[in-house]
Protein backbone atom coordinates (compact mmCIF):
# COMPACT_ATOMS: atom_id res chain seq x y z
CA UNK A 1 0.00 0.00 0.00
CA UNK A 2 1.20 3.37 -0.61
CA UNK A 3 2.02 6.29 1.98
CA UNK A 4 -0.79 8.81 1.38
CA UNK A 5 2.12 11.33 2.99
CA UNK A 6 4.84 10.24 0.58
CA UNK A 7 1.95 10.39 -2.65
CA UNK A 8 1.28 13.92 -1.57
CA UNK A 9 5.01 14.89 -1.72
CA UNK A 10 4.81 13.54 -5.36
CA UNK A 11 2.03 15.45 -6.80
CA UNK A 12 3.38 18.56 -5.13
CA UNK A 13 6.86 17.88 -6.51
CA UNK A 14 5.24 17.33 -9.77
CA UNK A 15 2.93 20.42 -9.49
CA UNK A 16 6.02 22.56 -8.89
CA UNK A 17 7.98 21.27 -11.39
CA UNK A 18 5.17 21.48 -14.05
CA UNK A 19 4.74 24.93 -12.80
CA UNK A 20 8.43 26.10 -13.51
CA UNK A 21 8.82 24.41 -17.16
CA UNK A 22 6.01 25.96 -17.98
CA UNK A 23 6.27 29.53 -16.48
CA UNK A 24 6.55 31.99 -19.13
CA UNK A 25 9.76 33.05 -19.09
CA UNK A 26 11.82 36.58 -19.02
CA UNK A 27 13.12 37.33 -22.58
CA UNK A 28 15.47 39.12 -24.25
CA UNK A 29 15.77 39.68 -27.99
CA UNK A 30 16.25 41.66 -30.99
CA UNK A 31 15.88 45.32 -31.22
CA UNK A 32 14.79 45.36 -27.42
CA UNK A 33 11.00 44.40 -25.74
CA UNK A 34 8.69 43.46 -28.68
CA UNK A 35 11.13 44.01 -31.03
CA UNK A 36 10.22 47.50 -32.14
CA UNK A 37 13.94 49.32 -31.32
CA UNK A 38 12.63 51.43 -28.34
CA UNK A 39 14.85 51.21 -25.44
CA UNK A 40 13.59 52.24 -22.12
CA UNK A 41 16.56 53.87 -21.33
CA UNK A 42 16.27 57.70 -19.92
CA UNK A 43 18.02 60.94 -19.09
CA UNK A 44 20.25 60.35 -22.02
CA UNK A 45 22.15 63.45 -23.82
CA UNK A 46 20.49 65.81 -26.19
CA UNK A 47 23.30 66.71 -28.09
CA UNK A 48 26.94 64.52 -27.92
CA UNK A 49 30.65 66.52 -27.85
CA UNK A 50 31.85 66.59 -31.31
CA UNK A 51 34.19 64.05 -31.38
CA UNK A 52 31.48 61.96 -29.98
CA UNK A 53 30.14 60.95 -26.39
CA UNK A 54 32.99 59.13 -24.52
CA UNK A 55 34.04 55.75 -25.43
CA UNK A 56 33.84 53.69 -21.88
CA UNK A 57 34.99 50.53 -23.15
CA UNK A 58 35.68 48.08 -26.38
CA UNK A 59 36.35 44.37 -27.29
CA UNK A 60 38.42 43.68 -30.37
CA UNK A 61 37.56 39.80 -31.50
CA UNK A 62 33.94 39.67 -31.67
CA UNK A 63 34.50 37.51 -35.26
CA UNK A 64 33.34 38.90 -38.52
CA UNK A 65 29.40 39.61 -38.30
CA UNK A 66 26.41 41.62 -38.23
CA UNK A 67 24.46 40.47 -35.68
CA UNK A 68 23.73 42.97 -32.45
CA UNK A 69 24.53 42.33 -28.95
CA UNK A 70 21.81 41.12 -26.75
CA UNK A 71 21.64 41.99 -23.09
CA UNK A 72 19.96 40.34 -19.85
CA UNK A 73 20.50 42.61 -16.34
CA UNK A 74 23.96 40.95 -15.61
CA UNK A 75 25.31 39.97 -19.05
CA UNK A 76 25.57 40.68 -22.81
CA UNK A 77 25.67 37.96 -25.47
CA UNK A 78 26.71 38.62 -29.29
CA UNK A 79 27.64 36.39 -32.28
CA UNK A 80 30.44 36.32 -34.65
CA UNK A 81 32.43 34.15 -37.05
CA UNK A 82 36.13 33.17 -37.08
CA UNK A 83 37.82 30.58 -39.48
CA UNK A 84 34.53 29.80 -40.68
CA UNK A 85 32.78 28.35 -37.33
CA UNK A 86 30.02 30.33 -35.99
CA UNK A 87 30.71 31.88 -31.80
CA UNK A 88 28.67 33.00 -29.32
CA UNK A 89 30.19 35.09 -27.00
CA UNK A 90 29.08 35.62 -23.53
CA UNK A 91 29.97 38.87 -21.61
CA UNK A 92 29.78 40.23 -18.44
CA UNK A 93 28.33 44.30 -18.51
CA UNK A 94 32.16 46.03 -18.05
CA UNK A 95 33.17 44.09 -21.75
CA UNK A 96 34.50 41.40 -19.83
CA UNK A 97 34.54 37.94 -21.79
CA UNK A 98 33.46 35.12 -19.46
CA UNK A 99 32.32 32.65 -22.01
CA UNK A 100 32.59 31.48 -25.34
CA UNK A 101 31.14 28.36 -27.57
CA UNK A 102 31.16 27.34 -31.10
CA UNK A 103 27.99 26.25 -32.70
CA UNK A 104 28.91 24.76 -36.07
CA UNK A 105 30.04 26.56 -39.53
CA UNK A 106 29.32 29.79 -40.44
CA UNK A 107 27.94 31.32 -43.89
CA UNK A 108 30.94 32.46 -45.31
CA UNK A 109 29.62 32.34 -49.33
CA UNK A 110 29.13 36.20 -49.14
CA UNK A 111 28.93 38.77 -46.76
CA UNK A 112 30.78 36.45 -44.26
CA UNK A 113 30.08 36.78 -40.68
CA UNK A 114 27.19 35.93 -38.14
CA UNK A 115 23.78 37.22 -39.53
CA UNK A 116 21.57 36.53 -36.26
CA UNK A 117 21.33 38.31 -32.40
CA UNK A 118 20.81 36.06 -29.91
CA UNK A 119 17.41 35.47 -28.14
CA UNK A 120 17.65 34.42 -24.15
CA UNK A 121 14.63 32.80 -22.41
CA UNK A 122 14.72 32.10 -18.69
CA UNK A 123 18.40 30.33 -18.02
CA UNK A 124 18.89 29.40 -22.14
CA UNK A 125 20.43 31.53 -24.89
CA UNK A 126 19.53 30.55 -28.53
CA UNK A 127 22.11 31.27 -30.81
CA UNK A 128 21.57 30.87 -35.21
CA UNK A 129 23.86 30.83 -38.01
CA UNK A 130 23.89 31.61 -40.93
CA UNK A 131 23.77 27.27 -42.43
CA UNK A 132 20.85 27.35 -40.33
CA UNK A 133 22.11 25.79 -37.36
CA UNK A 134 20.04 26.53 -33.81
CA UNK A 135 21.62 25.79 -30.76
CA UNK A 136 20.89 26.33 -27.54
CA UNK A 137 23.09 26.85 -24.44
CA UNK A 138 22.85 27.39 -20.90
CA UNK A 139 23.28 31.04 -20.33
CA UNK A 140 25.92 30.68 -17.11
CA UNK A 141 27.89 28.19 -18.37
CA UNK A 142 27.71 28.13 -21.64
CA UNK A 143 26.83 24.25 -21.88
CA UNK A 144 25.24 23.01 -24.88
CA UNK A 145 21.62 21.47 -24.37
CA UNK A 146 20.37 20.80 -28.27
CA UNK A 147 20.46 22.04 -31.63
CA UNK A 148 18.85 21.84 -34.81
CA UNK A 149 19.79 21.96 -38.07
CA UNK A 150 17.10 23.52 -40.05
CA UNK A 151 17.90 22.55 -43.73
CA UNK A 152 18.91 18.75 -43.26
CA UNK A 153 16.77 18.13 -40.04
CA UNK A 154 13.49 20.55 -41.09
CA UNK A 155 14.18 20.37 -44.61
CA UNK A 156 15.03 24.22 -44.98
CA UNK A 157 15.69 25.83 -47.87
CA UNK A 158 18.63 29.09 -47.99
CA UNK A 159 17.97 32.06 -49.26
CA UNK A 160 20.64 33.77 -51.65
CA UNK A 161 22.67 35.22 -48.55
CA UNK A 162 22.09 32.36 -45.56
CA UNK A 163 19.62 32.40 -42.96
CA UNK A 164 19.30 35.32 -41.09
CA UNK A 165 16.34 34.94 -38.29
CA UNK A 166 16.83 35.31 -34.59
CA UNK A 167 14.47 32.80 -33.33
CA UNK A 168 11.24 34.07 -31.74
CA UNK A 169 9.58 32.53 -27.92
CA UNK A 170 6.21 32.07 -26.69
CA UNK A 171 6.32 30.02 -23.46
CA UNK A 172 7.87 27.15 -24.18
CA UNK A 173 7.64 27.34 -27.80
CA UNK A 174 10.74 28.60 -29.77
CA UNK A 175 9.99 29.39 -33.69
CA UNK A 176 12.02 29.26 -36.66
CA UNK A 177 11.25 29.37 -40.42
CA UNK A 178 13.09 26.99 -42.34
CA UNK A 179 11.38 27.86 -45.48
CA UNK A 180 10.84 23.57 -46.65
CA UNK A 181 8.12 23.15 -48.80
CA UNK A 182 6.25 21.10 -45.91
CA UNK A 183 8.33 22.52 -43.47
CA UNK A 184 7.75 26.31 -43.55
CA UNK A 185 7.44 26.98 -40.29
CA UNK A 186 8.33 25.18 -37.10
CA UNK A 187 7.81 25.41 -33.75
CA UNK A 188 10.22 23.83 -31.58
CA UNK A 189 10.42 22.54 -27.25
CA UNK A 190 12.64 25.39 -26.31
CA UNK A 191 13.97 23.57 -23.78
CA UNK A 192 14.50 19.86 -25.83
CA UNK A 193 14.38 20.86 -29.56
CA UNK A 194 11.93 18.67 -30.08
CA UNK A 195 9.28 19.43 -32.83
CA UNK A 196 5.59 20.62 -31.73
CA UNK A 197 4.16 21.57 -34.85
CA UNK A 198 4.62 22.15 -38.01
CA UNK A 199 2.94 24.91 -40.80
CA UNK A 200 3.22 24.35 -44.68
CA UNK A 201 2.79 27.96 -45.20
CA UNK A 202 3.07 28.14 -49.08
CA UNK A 203 6.20 26.46 -48.98
CA UNK A 204 8.52 29.42 -49.81
CA UNK A 205 12.14 30.05 -48.74
CA UNK A 206 12.80 32.05 -45.89
CA UNK A 207 13.08 36.18 -46.71
CA UNK A 208 15.66 37.13 -43.84
CA UNK A 209 13.01 38.30 -41.37
CA UNK A 210 13.58 38.28 -37.67
CA UNK A 211 9.57 37.43 -36.67
CA UNK A 212 8.06 38.26 -33.73
CA UNK A 213 5.07 37.00 -31.17
CA UNK A 214 1.58 39.59 -31.04
CA UNK A 215 0.10 39.26 -27.79
CA UNK A 216 -3.74 39.16 -28.28
CA UNK A 217 -6.37 38.41 -25.19
CA UNK A 218 -7.93 35.28 -27.46
CA UNK A 219 -4.59 34.10 -28.80
CA UNK A 220 -0.80 34.71 -29.15
CA UNK A 221 -0.17 35.22 -33.35
CA UNK A 222 3.51 34.85 -34.17
CA UNK A 223 4.27 37.35 -37.87
CA UNK A 224 6.74 36.28 -39.89
CA UNK A 225 7.61 37.01 -43.58
CA UNK A 226 8.66 34.39 -46.60
CA UNK A 227 10.22 35.38 -49.86
CA UNK A 228 6.61 36.49 -50.71
CA UNK A 229 4.28 36.26 -48.12
CA UNK A 230 3.93 37.56 -44.56
CA UNK A 231 2.16 35.10 -42.30
CA UNK A 232 0.17 34.93 -39.55
CA UNK A 233 -0.19 31.58 -37.09
CA UNK A 234 -1.15 30.97 -33.71
CA UNK A 235 1.78 30.20 -31.70
CA UNK A 236 -0.08 27.73 -29.91
CA UNK A 237 -1.45 25.59 -32.36
CA UNK A 238 0.56 26.69 -35.77
CA UNK A 239 -2.68 26.80 -37.20
CA UNK A 240 -2.17 29.70 -40.64
CA UNK A 241 -4.66 32.76 -39.70
CA UNK A 242 -4.23 34.30 -42.59
CA UNK A 243 -1.15 35.39 -45.38
CA UNK A 244 -0.85 38.79 -46.87
CA UNK A 245 1.34 38.82 -50.37
CA UNK A 246 4.36 41.21 -51.47
CA UNK A 247 2.95 41.29 -55.01
CA UNK A 248 5.33 43.80 -56.27
CA UNK A 249 7.64 40.79 -58.81
CA UNK A 250 5.25 38.52 -60.38
CA UNK A 251 4.89 35.11 -59.81
CA UNK A 252 6.72 34.57 -63.36
CA UNK A 253 9.60 36.73 -62.59
CA UNK A 254 10.46 35.43 -58.76
CA UNK A 255 13.43 33.44 -58.36
CA UNK A 256 15.94 33.70 -55.94
CA UNK A 257 17.44 36.92 -54.95
CA UNK A 258 14.76 39.09 -56.57
CA UNK A 259 12.22 40.93 -54.82
CA UNK A 260 12.76 38.17 -51.70
CA UNK A 261 14.88 40.08 -48.90
CA UNK A 262 12.25 41.00 -45.93
CA UNK A 263 14.57 41.52 -43.10
CA UNK A 264 12.78 44.14 -40.68
CA UNK A 265 10.25 43.25 -37.81
CA UNK A 266 6.89 44.46 -37.92
CA UNK A 267 5.77 46.86 -35.68
CA UNK A 268 2.22 46.48 -33.79
CA UNK A 269 0.50 49.27 -31.58
CA UNK A 270 -3.09 49.42 -30.90
CA UNK A 271 -4.18 47.05 -33.13
CA UNK A 272 -2.49 47.90 -36.18
CA UNK A 273 0.63 46.67 -37.93
CA UNK A 274 3.25 47.88 -39.72
CA UNK A 275 6.12 47.26 -41.94
CA UNK A 276 8.69 48.52 -44.22
CA UNK A 277 9.95 45.78 -46.72
CA UNK A 278 12.01 47.68 -49.46
CA UNK A 279 12.26 44.85 -51.62
CA UNK A 280 8.14 44.23 -51.35
CA UNK A 281 5.08 46.04 -51.03
CA UNK A 282 7.61 48.82 -48.98
CA UNK A 283 5.42 51.00 -46.23
CA UNK A 284 2.46 49.17 -44.88
CA UNK A 285 -0.19 49.33 -42.70
CA UNK A 286 -2.94 46.91 -41.46
CA UNK A 287 -5.86 46.56 -38.62
CA UNK A 288 -5.56 43.30 -37.30
CA UNK A 289 -8.72 41.78 -35.87
CA UNK A 290 -9.33 41.61 -32.12
CA UNK A 291 -8.86 37.84 -31.88
CA UNK A 292 -5.60 37.94 -34.55
CA UNK A 293 -7.68 36.16 -37.10
CA UNK A 294 -8.18 38.53 -40.14
CA UNK A 295 -5.71 41.90 -41.19
CA UNK A 296 -6.69 44.87 -43.63
CA UNK A 297 -5.07 46.98 -45.11
CA UNK A 298 -5.26 50.35 -44.37
CA UNK A 299 -2.50 51.98 -46.50
CA UNK A 300 0.71 51.57 -48.53
CA UNK A 301 3.76 53.96 -49.03
CA UNK A 302 6.13 52.66 -52.13
CA UNK A 303 8.72 55.57 -50.80
CA UNK A 304 9.20 53.64 -47.33
CA UNK A 305 11.31 51.10 -49.23
CA UNK A 306 13.92 49.95 -45.98
CA UNK A 307 15.46 46.37 -46.51
CA UNK A 308 16.98 45.82 -43.70
CA UNK A 309 17.60 48.77 -41.32
CA UNK A 310 14.40 48.30 -39.08
CA UNK A 311 11.62 51.25 -38.34
CA UNK A 312 10.53 52.72 -34.86
CA UNK A 313 7.52 54.26 -34.21
CA UNK A 314 7.58 57.51 -31.95
CA UNK A 315 4.88 59.06 -31.10
CA UNK A 316 2.02 59.38 -33.87
CA UNK A 317 5.23 58.65 -37.09
CA UNK A 318 7.07 56.03 -38.22
CA UNK A 319 11.07 56.35 -39.17
CA UNK A 320 12.70 54.74 -41.11
CA UNK A 321 15.75 54.61 -44.38
CA UNK A 322 15.18 54.76 -47.95
CA UNK A 323 17.36 52.88 -50.10
CA UNK A 324 16.10 53.98 -53.55
CA UNK A 325 17.18 57.27 -52.53
CA UNK A 326 19.48 57.00 -49.99
CA UNK A 327 18.36 58.75 -46.69
CA UNK A 328 16.25 59.03 -44.20
CA UNK A 329 12.31 59.67 -43.47
CA UNK A 330 9.27 60.31 -41.42
CA UNK A 331 5.69 58.58 -42.20
CA UNK A 332 3.00 59.16 -41.02
CA UNK A 333 1.53 56.26 -39.23
CA UNK A 334 -2.33 57.56 -39.73
CA UNK A 335 -2.37 58.66 -43.29
CA UNK A 336 0.75 57.15 -44.47
CA UNK A 337 1.74 60.41 -46.07
CA UNK A 338 5.82 61.38 -46.33
CA UNK A 339 6.56 63.43 -44.14
CA UNK A 340 10.52 64.63 -43.89
CA UNK A 341 13.35 63.34 -45.53
CA UNK A 342 17.08 63.62 -44.79
CA UNK A 343 19.84 62.76 -47.10
CA UNK A 344 22.15 61.26 -44.95
CA UNK A 345 22.23 57.60 -46.74
CA UNK A 346 20.61 54.39 -45.99
CA UNK A 347 21.15 52.75 -42.11
CA UNK A 348 19.47 51.26 -39.13
CA UNK A 349 17.45 53.23 -36.36
CA UNK A 350 16.33 52.74 -32.61
CA UNK A 351 14.69 55.19 -30.60
CA UNK A 352 15.32 56.06 -26.61
CA UNK A 353 14.14 58.94 -24.59
CA UNK A 354 12.11 60.77 -27.59
CA UNK A 355 15.38 60.59 -29.75
CA UNK A 356 16.38 58.66 -32.93
CA UNK A 357 19.63 56.74 -33.23
CA UNK A 358 20.98 56.51 -36.55
CA UNK A 359 23.68 53.96 -37.30
CA UNK A 360 24.14 54.57 -41.43
CA UNK A 361 26.17 52.57 -43.84
CA UNK A 362 28.75 54.99 -43.77
CA UNK A 363 29.52 54.55 -40.63
CA UNK A 364 28.53 57.80 -39.44
CA UNK A 365 26.08 57.15 -36.07
CA UNK A 366 23.93 59.83 -35.68
CA UNK A 367 21.45 61.70 -33.01
CA UNK A 368 18.53 62.51 -35.16
CA UNK A 369 15.54 64.84 -33.01
CA UNK A 370 12.27 62.62 -33.55
CA UNK A 371 9.99 65.53 -34.56
CA UNK A 372 8.61 65.27 -38.19
CA UNK A 373 8.47 68.77 -39.24
CA UNK A 374 11.78 69.99 -37.80
CA UNK A 375 13.19 66.28 -38.05
CA UNK A 376 17.44 67.00 -38.02
CA UNK A 377 20.68 65.74 -37.01
CA UNK A 378 21.78 66.53 -33.79
CA UNK A 379 24.83 65.29 -33.25
CA UNK A 380 27.08 62.48 -35.18
CA UNK A 381 30.72 61.16 -34.87
CA UNK A 382 32.03 58.64 -36.89
CA UNK A 383 33.04 54.48 -36.29
CA UNK A 384 36.58 54.20 -37.38
CA UNK A 385 37.34 50.41 -35.81
CA UNK A 386 36.66 47.32 -37.49
CA UNK A 387 36.33 46.69 -41.17
CA UNK A 388 33.53 45.61 -43.27
CA UNK A 389 29.74 46.88 -43.99
CA UNK A 390 28.14 49.17 -41.06
CA UNK A 391 25.48 46.72 -41.14
CA UNK A 392 24.76 46.40 -37.34
CA UNK A 393 21.78 47.55 -35.09
CA UNK A 394 22.92 49.62 -32.89
CA UNK A 395 21.45 48.97 -29.09
CA UNK A 396 21.07 50.81 -26.01
CA UNK A 397 21.34 49.44 -22.27
CA UNK A 398 22.12 50.91 -19.47
CA UNK A 399 22.76 54.45 -20.61
CA UNK A 400 25.00 53.18 -23.31
CA UNK A 401 25.18 53.04 -26.99
CA UNK A 402 26.36 49.91 -28.71
CA UNK A 403 27.63 49.89 -32.10
CA UNK A 404 29.17 46.78 -33.97
CA UNK A 405 31.53 47.06 -36.72
CA UNK A 406 32.66 43.76 -37.81
CA UNK A 407 35.13 42.07 -35.46
CA UNK A 408 35.41 45.23 -33.01
CA UNK A 409 32.19 46.28 -30.59
CA UNK A 410 32.22 49.06 -28.89
CA UNK A 411 30.29 51.43 -25.64
CA UNK A 412 29.90 54.27 -25.53
CA UNK A 413 28.37 56.86 -22.50
CA UNK A 414 25.16 58.50 -23.54
CA UNK A 415 23.96 58.89 -20.32
CA UNK A 416 23.33 62.48 -18.75
CA UNK A 417 25.45 63.38 -16.11
CA UNK A 418 27.27 60.55 -15.75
Amino acid sequence: MKNPLSTLLMAVLLMETTQAYCQSPEIYEWRGPDRNGIYLDRDLLKQWPEAGPALVWEYEGVGNGYGSPVFTPDKMYITGEKDSLAWLFAFDLSGKLIWKRDYGKEWVASFNGSRCAPTIAGNLVYATSGLGNIYCFDCHSGEKKWSVDMINDLHGQYPLYGISEAVAIDGDRVFCTPGGRDTNVVALNRHTGKILWINKGHGERPGYNQPRVIHLRKRNVLVTITAYEMLGLDTKTGELLWAHEMDNVPVADRKLGLGDTHANTVLFEKGCLYYAEGDGNCGMKFQLSSDGSTIREIWRNKAFDSYMGGIVKVGDYLYGSTMASPGFMSISAETGETGKELKIASGAVIAADSMLYYYNFRGEMMLISADPPGMEVVSKFRITKGAKEHFAHPVIHDGKLYVRHGNVLQAFQIKAGA
